[in-house]
């Protein structure tokens, strides 16, 4: 069984490239409330939905103050086209080897089709400006989890 985080503690440490190239670590979050969510391929139907969900309340986020970064197991090349593809205004970290998936337990068995298998746990979690976990969300749906995570976290639309 894959441990979870649980809010109150801290975020695991990571550094990943993003869609550009660039280094991307946690200690760079510091002092932003941010949403990191693992989703488990860039341009599959599921995740361009949540990502389009993201990227339409991105407004919304970003005026109560959040950052929305979003991770994968996607080479950066990948990133850079699914970004562009649809138009995503937020960095998408890649994290081939899935050790930053599996640090916050978004890697691990679940139910696929009937079957057990192993991958990507679509998870979000909320970090607040010292990166302790507010919020840790597993297993959520790629369709409607943007709008409950809003009302979860008091923002209108």
């Amino acid at each position: 069984m894959t441990q979870r985080l649980e809010p109150g503690t801290a975020a695991p440490d990571f550094s990943l490239l993003d869609q550009d190239g660039t280094t991307v670590r946690l200690t760079d979050l510091r002092g932003q409330k941010t949403v990191l969510y693992f989703y488990p391929a860039a341009m599959t139907p599921g995740c361009t939905t949540e990502a389009c969900d993201f990227r339409d309340s991105i407004s919304s986020l970003q005026g109560a103050g959040y950052r929305v970064i979003g991770i994968s197991r996607d080479e950066p090349a990948t990133l850079a086209k699914f970004r562009e593809r649809d138009a995503l205004t937020f960095p998408l970290l890649s994290d081939p080897d899935h050790s930053v998936h599996s640090a916050y337990g978004a890697w691990g068995e679940k139910m696929n089709y009937g079957k057990v298998v192993e991958g990507v746990i679509r998870s979000t979690f909320v970090l607040d400006e010292d990166g302790t976990i507010d919020i840790a969300l597993y297993n959520v749906k790629a369709t409607g989890h943007v709008a409950r995570l809003r009302k979860q976290l008091g923002i209108d639309a």
